[in-house]
């Protein structure tokens, strides 16, 4: 097999050499509809005017080669820079896992306000903005979705202009003002209602003094400061974290699978903090002293991400993706009643030479898939290859396929988000009702979430001992399993764990029945320990372990070159509306399931005693089930992404 590099020595001859011979290849065009349309690649040097001189390019179908050899940095077009744009002359010098590690901090901080924000906020608007239990829920779910919604804005200021380095720098400052504001709400008596003669019968009969409306509309302000901050920093730090491996080494697949489960450690360590050091700060010193901790933390650690700077690697931003994409659908549109086999027909356009004519992205090898896409490259004779609204690479094209086909795959994790969100809420609801003392120790009901996160961490930690080794016998595959494999494996985890929580919901609802605790939903019931929760907990774990992880790594290593950023945000923007899915159910469950005229009670209701927790997450188990079914379908049909650089090419003149 010839190397990469061999493009660059097969380079189109000279004008000259070639001018005044036949454009088109007849033989060509007659066996159009047996062959790949990449076989009729058109080279042209940086968009010029098409002229005479004109060479095919016919390169490898998808699949035809097992083990490509390491493409040539000219061949990728991704050669790393330095924070001023400039190569790296000497990559020893930068990147790796020491460059890595001081992500992973910014990264663990980051968590950990994030899920430090999302246990006790509920608390927080319920205990001290006494705003109703499932307002308070809302909000926060609402919350948890914008920050990762629009994570796509973040990666696409990071994939268009900024670059991934300048992007989290921005947004983890802005994080941090919305952490000092939260910080200040929970200091200043003026910015909360007042607190007198408010104890927890008060609460619950909405006896309390109402907050004022400028005063939501300033905790508002800073808790979507700070979601904001969070949807710039999520879809850049994996990504940037991944920017500081070297793609051309031969154990760069390994150390990118290593990689992606040591950030999700790193996020889980952020989690266990939050459960743990987080509460029992706002238990002992009060909300002020939990939300600057928060604060704190994540001043420190985007203090040590600044102080990495000289080690780390960058990317050049390619330009405006939805731009590229726009250009793309109205070529597209224009030439959507040309036909490959008219006599006008040239071939399909791309750029000459190894590197694509995007900045910071290597060439992407043709597919059959969305054909209608292909009229965006289609190069009719007298078309402008400078004018990118009529006539786009062949790249180009590729990109916007990769990210139609990318997007089953996300969608499909949004389930997974639904379950955790309702854990997060519905799950501490059933806690309260349970005993949590162990022997002498007694456990805070708002640290039951940390379990999730020991058990994250404990398969993380034994994922290459255990699992992999295992699952390598079975399936051969060098990581155990391939993403998707693992993706899916995530996905049954998440049916079991919500399946379970709903016949534990359905045995403790009983229990409360037969024991006379139906009124004293807020009365742990001694006989009943809380921890029957861990079962759903650890499971739960285990989905996020293998989805999650999996689909960070798909996302990272599937995406276009310069969309990386954006292919992360594919993960929190599923992320994201599995938290307003979630929302929208239990609105939904709330309303269909409440008849007030007839005294029949929500299963929602704020006494989960008489409410039917069960049904809901029964509900959702079949929801899951149907959408694992969905999967299997959307994984079966996927083809893994084929770089055109990592084999070789072959240059065919029209004799």
């Amino acid at each position: 097999m010839a190397p990469a590099s061999a493009m660059e020595l097969e380079a189109p001859p000279p004008v000259a050499a070639v001018a005044g011979k036949e454009i088109k290849s007849p033989e060509l065009l007659s066996s159009l509809h047996r062959k790949k349309l990449g076989a009729h690649f058109m080279e042209s040097d940086e968009r010029r005017r098409f002229s005479s001189g004109t060479t095919t390019i016919r390169t490898p179908l998808a699949g035809g080669y097992n083990e490509p050899p390491p493409p040539s940095s000219a061949a990728f077009g991704t050669t790393p820079v330095n924070l001023r744009g400039r190569p790296i002359s000497d990559l020893s010098r930068t990147g790796g896992w020491l460059a890595a590690f001081f992500i992973f901090g910014n990264e663990m901080a980051e968590r950990m306000a994030y899920f430090g924000l999302s246990v006790n906020m509920v608390i927080f608007m319920f205990k001290v903005m006494h705003r109703p239990f499932t307002s308070s829920a809302n909000a926060v779910n609402n919350f948890l979705g914008i920050s990762q919604a629009s994570s796509v804005l973040g990666g696409f200021l990071a994939d268009a202009y900024l670059g991934r380095y300048w992007t989290i720098a921005i947004f983890t400052t802005l994080y941090l003002l919305g952490l000092i504001a939260l910080t200040v709400t929970a200091t200043v008596p003026a910015l909360v209602p007042s607190q007198d003669g408010c104890d927890t019968l008060a609460l619950l009969l909405g006896g309390c003094a109402q907050a004022k409306p400028w005063q939501m509309a300033y905790l508002h302000t800073a808790l979507y400061v700070t979601a904001f901050g969070a949807a710039g920093i999520r879809p850049c730090v994996s990504s940037f974290g991944a920017d500081q491996f070297d793609e051309r080494s031969p154990d760069y697949k390994r150390r990118l699978d290593r990689f992606f489960n040591l950030f999700y450690l790193a996020v889980t360590v952020g989690a266990i903090a939050a459960f743990t050091a987080v509460v029992y700060i706002q238990m002992h010193r009060g909300w002020a002293a939990a939300f600057g901790t928060l604060a704190l933390a994540m001043g420190i650690s985007n203090a040590l991400f600044f102080v990495g700077t000289p080690l780390y690697r960058h990317r050049l931003p390619g330009g405006s993706p939805l731009t590229r994409v726009a250009q793309v659908l109205v070529a597209a549109f224009r030439k959507r009643n040309a036909a490959f086999d008219s006599g006008e027909f040239v071939g399909l356009y791309e750029v000459a030479g190894a590197k694509s004519a995007i900045k910071g992205s290597s060439k992407i090898e043709h597919t059959d898939d969305f054909r209608w896409l292909d009229k965006a490259a289609l190069q009719l004779d007298g078309d402008e290859v400078n004018d990118p609204w009529r006539l786009c690479t062949v790249t180009q094209v590729e990109e916007v396929k990769i990210l139609l086909r990318l997007m089953p795959v996300p969608a499909c994790t949004v389930m997974l988000s639904v379950v955790l969100t309702e854990f997060l809420t519905l799950s501490v609801q059933q806690a309260y009702t349970l005993n949590t003392h162990v022997a002498s120790l007694h456990l805070p009901v708002a640290c039951m979430p940390v379990f999730p996160c020991l058990a994250i961490f404990l398969i993380l930690a034994l994922y290459y001992q255990t699992f992999a080794p295992l699952a390598r016998r079975v399936t051969g595959h060098p990581h155990g399993a391939s993403q998707l494999q693992r993706v899916g494996l995530g996905l049954v985890f998440s049916v079991l764990s919500v399946a379970w929580a709903g016949a534990f919901e359905r045995y403790r609802r009983g229990y409360a029945e037969r024991h006379g605790y139906l009124g004293l939903f807020l009365t742990p019931m001694p006989d009943l320990s809380a921890y029957w929760l861990l079962i759903q907990y650890c499971l739960i774990g285990v989905a996020e372990v293998f989805c999650l992880v999996a689909l960070l790594e798909f996302l990272y290593q599937e995406a276009p070159d310069a969309m990386r950023s954006v292919g992360s945000a594919y993960a929190a923007v599923a992320g994201g509306l599995g938290c307003f899915v979630a929302s929208a159910i239990n609105t939904a469950v709330d309303a269909a399931t409440r008849d007030d005229e007839k005294g029949r009670p929500s299963w929602l209701a704020q006494n989960i005693n008489v409410g039917r927790f069960d049904y809901l997450y029964w509900l959702l188990a079949v929801l899951s089930t149907i959408n694992l079914l969905v999967f299997v379908y959307v994984a079966r049909r996927y083809k893994y992404r084929v770089r055109i650089d990592a084999a070789p090419a072959t240059v065919v003149n029209k004799q």
